[in-house]
């Protein structure tokens, strides 16, 4: 794994919180797939590696990789930024699918979007729910098609059963740094409400620091029943059923 130059090429903002920004990348930085990340730095004199940002894009096309980030954070067409990657592995979509559920609790769904066009494409149904703070993300530059269900920081929704029962597959994306107790409330929710969870149903998004990204620091580990695993190349998606969820470790 190697940290390669990336240029800037463009930035636009997309809603009063994110903006958009185009990178013209590595070829070999082409490969990445909806759930892979890269841990990006700015070409700033005398930053440590170690403070690289995890970063999850949101399209790549034509050798231009979009991401999205904060509208506080400070960027420019012109400016390089280093990339290392590709972090982890890509979000593991069941071949047979007819319906996904994106979940976001208490942070921007960021993580979670770059697989939705591409499901849509495939005549996949796709429904994104914004619960707590994640309400307060903007959507309005996602596909008209994209299913967009609002609910509490509780874990309520409007016909909460009916969306469990419906969705194939779901995937989660918390708040880093507190991974372990809201996925297991979310494990817990999904336990009262659906009888059976299935290996290969519910992921959680783990989003620990990652100094290194090559699973050499062993910052990254996440507690599973297979042993402890780093995020950075076994992740940042786990089957929950195989986590160590409080509790259930």
């Amino acid at each position: 794994m190697k940290e390669s130059p990336a240029l800037i090429e463009r930035v636009r903002q997309i809603n009063a919180q994110f903006q958009q920004i185009d990178l013209t990348i590595d070829a070999r930085l082409t490969g990445l797939k909806a759930g892979q990340a890269l841990l990006a730095r700015p070409d700033t004199p005398g930053l440590m590696p170690y403070l690289r940002a995890l970063w999850f894009p949101v399209n790549l096309e034509k050798g231009t990789l979009t991401v999205e980030r904060p509208l506080d954070e400070r960027y420019e067409p012109g400016q390089v930024l280093h990339l290392t990657g590709l972090i982890g592995k890509p979000f593991r979509f069941r071949r047979t699918l007819r319906s996904v559920l994106l979940i976001a609790l208490d942070t921007p769904p960021v993580a979670l979007l770059m697989p939705i066009v591409p499901l849509i494409s495939s005549k996949v149904s796709v429904t994104l729910l914004l619960l707590g703070s994640a309400v307060d993300y903007d959507t309005g530059h996602l596909p008209a098609e994209l299913e967009i269900i609002h609910g509490d920081g509780e874990l309520n929704w409007p016909n909460r059963v009916t969306t469990i029962g419906w969705a194939d597959q779901v995937f989660v994306t918390v708040p880093e740094g507190s991974e372990q107790a809201a996925l297991a409330r979310v494990w817990r929710m999904f336990s009262e409400l659906r009888a059976d969870l299935p290996v290969g149903y519910l992921y959680g998004v783990f989003r620990p620091p990652m100094p290194c990204g090559m699973g050499a620091c062993d910052a990254c580990y996440v507690k599973t029943r297979n042993g402890d695993l780093a995020a950075c190349l076994e992740g940042p998606a786990f089957d929950l059923t195989t986590v160590k969820l409080g509790e259930r470790s």
